[in-house]
């Protein structure tokens, strides 16, 4: 069965929490509110016909929440690079403090993280970790392989 909703709004208060949980796992919780609401927001501007027919579905606001990840992380990549050109080198010290888990998962690729956070966190198969990012089956299984090779390196 597909739940979908009719408002940004009811959005927020139905997978408010899983969507800042999914976040968090994918850019740590900094950012989380912050991609949440700018997902929101874009959902407001930009899928109006979705909201206002109640074709909204969970795996469609992840996507969103996904893809705005990615928009950030390319931004800030392309602006890290400027900036590294421009500057002399940085000293960049790693946080002692967090657990070892928490930094290999932190390593990992954007879509490495949200099909591990799908497939470990919520137990979902492959197929439905696809189905919900909106890529192909085959795609979530070398992910999950190379974010378990990666997790299984950096934690032994």
């Amino acid at each position: 069965m597909v739940d979908s909703l009719g408002s940004v709004s009811d959005v927020w208060e139905k997978w408010g929490t899983d969507l800042l949980s999914y976040a968090t796992v994918l850019v740590g919780p900094d950012e989380a509110e912050d991609v949440v609401a700018e997902s929101l927001v874009r959902l407001m501007a930009v899928e109006s016909h979705l909201v206002d027919g109640g074709l909204l579905t969970l795996g469609y606001v992840r996507r969103v929440v996904l893809n705005e990840v990615r928009m950030r992380y390319r931004s800030r990549t392309r602006r890290e690079r400027r900036e590294l050109a421009l500057s002399a080198p940085l000293d960049h010290h790693e946080l002692l403090s967090d657990p070892a888990v928490v930094t290999a998962v932190g390593r990992l690729s954007v879509m490495q993280r949200a099909v591990v956070y799908l497939t470990y966190w919520h137990d979902l198969t492959a197929e439905s970790a696809a189905q919900e990012l909106g890529v192909s089956t085959g795609t979530v299984k070398r992910h999950l392989a190379r974010a378990r090779q990666t997790l299984r390196k950096a934690l032994s």
